[in-house]
């Protein structure tokens, strides 16, 4: 069963989807290499050279991508100087590529659930505890809300953007 589409959203042929903002999300991390970036800079890696040859990807690739998620917000240019050397730019997560840290891993945890035969190749948890860290759809009091649990409503205070 479906999530509950709300008020006039429950005729789906009366309403469209302009203005979704999974759509606005995808412009930006909707690529394999942007995602893998991503992964990257969550597991520490800062350096152009090392993102390319982490992910497999060419330079050129890197550059666009590292140039795409920077303009969009999701990194920063930091410079850096290592001994004798000339200075050059580290990229590093923004709050923007840190609150997107869910989606990814999500995606991630989805992946070992359903698509890696022997089990997860990794496994995530609270650095702290050892506890496993799992991504999961809850409500602000924290209560677990399933697909069928989820209501879709129109927001009051949405306005439509000034063309």
């Amino acid at each position: 069963m479906p999530a509950v589409m709300e008020g006039p959203l429950a005729d789906l042929s009366s309403w469209t989807t302009e203005h979704c903002s999974l759509v606005k999300a995808l412009e930006i991390v909707g690529t394999k290499s942007s995602l893998l970036i991503l992964r990257e800079a969550y597991y520490g890696t800062t350096r152009f050279s090392a993102f390319a040859r982490r992910i497999g990807i060419t330079e050129t690739v890197a550059a666009r991508q590292l140039r795409h998620l920077t303009e969009a917000g999701l990194l920063a240019k930091r410079p850096y100087r290592d001994e004798g050397g000339r200075t050059r730019d580290e990229y590093v997560l923004t709050e923007m590529g840190r609150d997107l840290l869910p989606v990814v891993l999500g995606l991630m945890q989805w992946a070992d659930k359903h698509l890696q035969d022997g089990g997860p190749p990794l496994l995530y948890v609270d650095h702290g505890t050892g506890s496993p860290v799992r991504v999961g759809l809850r409500s602000d009091e924290g209560e677990p809300v399933e697909l069928e649990e989820l209501g879709v409503r129109r927001n009051p205070s949405w306005r439509r953007p000034a063309s």
